[in-house]
């Protein structure tokens, strides 16, 4: 499955979602299963992942991963997920995954869709409240797919959103961690290597001196910068 960022604008968010995802634990527990101890370790010839001792094991969680193949989707779970944190993900997909029979496990997976060209209030809103009851939400913050090993501008909306969380619900104990995610090769093949690189959470409480829009671009600028040390030095 692909994933997608949210957009520049919206917020502030407010309204009840009319997205929604859940988690079907015994179709969960099998897909890990699955992806990492079969179809991981088959595909790949080397999964390097360091940082791990960076990931929060409470409170809302924005994982800022960089973006650069469809099997993110399987190792970013991999290197964070239950089997490491007892912790599962919620994705944000791209509504044309949502569609069928792949839809309907994404959700029951933790998926939830955006309109990746015109995202809905919907998709902002139950960021919100997954990350507001402690949940672990991935979104990638530079909009698409990249082969290369530079990182592109990220769009805002992680930014936004972990602000938002904080305006709704100051008590919340909110982090960004920013994970780089790189291959030996610009499209993986058979006996590629992944190297995944977690770096330390950025506190969201640090962010709350200025206007929604100052610190919406002080945040952004800090996870950019958090991610190009973590990525373009440290890509295979």
């Amino acid at each position: 499955m692909s994933q997608s960022t949210i957009v520049d604008e919206s917020l502030p968010i407010r309204k009840s979602s009319a997205v929604n995802s859940r988690i079907n634990p015994c179709l969960i527990r099998f897909c890990y299963f699955l992806g990492n101890y079969l179809v991981l370790p088959a595909f790949f010839s080397k999964i390097t992942v360091t940082g791990q001792e960076n990931i929060p094991l409470t409170g809302g969680v924005i994982l800022a991963p960089t973006h650069r193949s469809r099997w993110d989707a399987l190792i970013l779970p991999y290197a964070v997920g239950r089997l490491v944190t007892r912790r599962d993900l919620r994705f944000m997909v791209s509504a044309n995954e949502m569609k069928g029979v792949q839809g309907w496990f994404i959700q029951r997976l933790g998926g939830f869709p955006v309109n990746t060209d015109h995202p809905g209030m919907g998709s902002l809103v139950h960021s919100v409240e997954l990350l507001a009851a402690g949940e672990m939400v991935a979104i990638f913050p530079e909009g698409g797919i990249y082969r290369d090993r530079v990182v592109h501008p990220l769009k805002p909306g992680v930014a936004r959103i972990a602000l938002e969380v904080k305006t709704m619900k100051p008590d919340a104990d909110i982090k960004i961690l920013p994970v780089s995610i790189s291959y030996n090769q610009p499209y993986p093949g058979w006996g590629s290597e992944a190297t995944v690189n977690i770096g330390q959470g950025i506190n969201v409480l640090d962010y709350q001196q200025n206007s929604l829009k100052r610190e919406t671009v002080r945040l952004t600028k800090t996870l950019s910068d958090r991610l190009k040390l973590l990525h373009e030095d440290q890509s295979p």
